[in-house]
């Protein structure tokens, strides 16, 4: 059973004054909901990507199978064995125009750069503030080149559904994820550290934020990584929009700044290339995979 939900909710009209409250929200939930981003997300850009996105959604299955990799589950995917009541469209990276337009004219969309010029800034006020969070001082950390993957879903919910999963439980495997979620029909349950579901209800014009794989290496397991699902709730379409940040095109290890006595080195290094490679040939998509990264002392 999933319980009411109660993740942490974070203004960020008032983020410096609520710093604090976004690192516990990190810590212990690892995500939580961002309200009032309007000055940078606005109602009608989002009102406008939602439309549009349903719209592609929509097309012709041969049109959307032109959405094709650029690295594995970037592209189209179709409604599967593990995952029948579900498919999506995306692109590798979201911050670079050239990718953009590629996926645009896969699916013979209108090229408008806005809605991920919008997500990109957002990751960047959010990530830079994570690491003042943290007592990370330096600026060259290089969150502005890291990556935005995009993908967009939908859930063919029918009758026969409800009660089945809509997406298997499991993690992000990069360091951030921005979702605009349906607005009217939920599903999505995240699981707190006691391993109980939280039912998170739609609350429209606001955003979900989750801390993936990548942010727990980063922060050398300061953060937490959420494990989450979607839940078929009723006979209706789900449709939701998510952006993750995915980590450093090259070597992901924790922080020096965040490694001391009290916190001694929990993971060896990676890249995101190779952990996304290890998580798929373990099978283990909730987070499980990161044991593979523990430093020796930290091995079972």
């Amino acid at each position: 059973m999933a319980g009411k939900c109660t993740i942490p909710v974070i203004d960020l009209h008032n983020l410096p004054n609520q710093l604090h409250k976004l690192i516990s929200a990190c810590e212990n939930w690892g995500c939580f909901r961002l309200i009032n981003h309007h000055e940078i997300l606005s109602t009608k850009l989002m009102f406008d990507m939602k439309t549009v996105v349903r719209s592609l959604l929509d097309l012709p299955v041969e049109i959307k199978r032109r959405n094709s990799d650029v690295i594995a589950r970037s592209g189209y995917m179709a409604p599967s064995a593990k995952n029948p009541l579900y498919e999506a469209l995306g692109l590798y990276d979201m911050a670079k125009s050239g990718d953009v337009e590629r996926f645009c004219e896969e699916l013979d969309a209108t090229r408008d750069q806005r809605y991920a010029e919008a997500v990109h800034e957002l990751f960047m006020r959010i990530v830079k503030k994570l690491a003042e969070g943290l007592g990370v001082k330096r600026r060259d950390i290089g969150f502005e080149n890291w990556p935005c993957q995009f993908r967009i879903n939908k859930y063919n919910f029918i009758p026969e559904s409800v009660g089945s999963p809509g997406v298997q439980l499991h993690t992000d495997s990069g360091f951030l994820t921005i979702l605009q979620d349906d607005e009217i029909v939920g599903g999505l349950e995240v699981m707190d550290k006691t391993g109980k579901f939280i039912t998170v209800n739609p609350w429209p014009d606001t955003l979900l934020v989750n801390l993936g794989d990548m942010a727990m290496v980063w922060s050398n397991g300061r953060f937490c990584n959420v494990k989450h699902r979607v839940q078929c709730k009723e006979a209706k379409i789900r449709v939701s929009i998510a952006s993750f940040l995915l980590g450093p095109r090259g070597i992901v290890e924790p922080l020096s700044e965040l490694v001391d006595d009290d916190h001694p080195l929990v993971y060896m290094p990676t890249t995101y290339e190779d952990y996304r490679k290890l998580r798929f040939s373990t099978t283990l998509q909730a987070g499980e995979a990161l044991e593979h990264l523990y430093t020796p002392r930290f091995k079972k």
